[in-house]
This record gives C-alpha cells, sequence and structure tokens, in this order.
C-alpha cells in the first residue's frame, strides 16, 4: 500500500479508480499548463533575442551604405583631380550600375533555381480532381 503524498491525503488504497484517474487528469492539465507557459516565456525571451539582432543587423546595414556612400564620394574626388568632376561622378555613377545590374542578374538567376516547380502538389491535385469526378458520377 502507498503512503498518502500530502497533508490531509488518503492512502490510495482507501480512493476509488474514478477519483484517481480524475486526480491523474487533473495532474496531467496542469502539467501541460505549465509547459505551455514555460513555453511561451522561452518564446518571449528568444524573440526578444532575435529582435536585439535584427535591430544590429539593421545598424549595420545603415553603417554599410555610409561607407559606400563616402568611399564613392572619395573616389569621385580622387578622379576629379584628374578629370572635371562632373565626369568623375559619371565615371563612379556608371561603375555603381554595373554592379547593380550585375547583382539584379545574379538574383534572378538564383531567384528562378529556387522557386519549386510543385510538380508533386500539381500531380496529387489532379489526382484528387480524378478522384473526386469518380465520387461524383
Amino acid at each position: 500500500m502507498t503512503a498518502p503524498t500530502g497533508p490531509g491525503e488518503r492512502d490510495v488504497a482507501e480512493r476509488s479508480f474514478g477519483e484517481l484517474v480524475g486526480e491523474l487528469s487533473n495532474d496531467l492539465s496542469q502539467l501541460v499548463r505549465k509547459e505551455i507557459e514555460l513555453a511561451k516565456v522561452e518564446t518571449k525571451e528568444e524573440l526578444s533575442k532575435a529582435g536585439q539582432s535584427a535591430g544590429m543587423f539593421g545598424g549595420a546595414g545603415v553603417a554599410a551604405w555610409l561607407t559606400l556612400l563616402f568611399l564613392s564620394l572619395a573616389l569621385m574626388y580622387a578622379l576629379a583631380n584628374a578629370m572635371d568632376v562632373g565626369w568623375a561622378a559619371l565615371i563612379v555613377a556608371v561603375l555603381w550600375a554595373v554592379v547593380a545590374a550585375v547583382l539584379a542578374a545574379v538574383g534572378r538567376s538564383r531567384l528562378r533555381q529556387a522557386t519549386p516547380p510543385l510538380q508533386q502538389t500539381k500531380e496529387t491535385l489532379k489526382e484528387d480532381a480524378q478522384w473526386a469526378k469518380r465520387q461524383s458520377s
């Protein structure tokens, strides 16, 4: 026989099967609620860390953009020592247009490769349509 586990509790042998099942059900529901609460707290903490990290990446992106801007200006003024400032600015702009075109072409190519053809989904939908036609006839 099992001894009582807490104050005011009866021995397990003295309780009915229904009482034991009810107590077990209650304990399990409390356990599930506690686990869900723990998962919520942990998720909130992790999302907070992820948000802070995203902010850091955003700041890094702005800093990188400013770096490129000032390097471009430095190149323009360096070229301006050998030619008119307008031509130097045009050369730097054309260089950036070439970089943009190359990045766009590579990105477009990779996007086409990454887009799944969804072949299995198409086949499954066709099979479902055929099944539905057979069921309705």
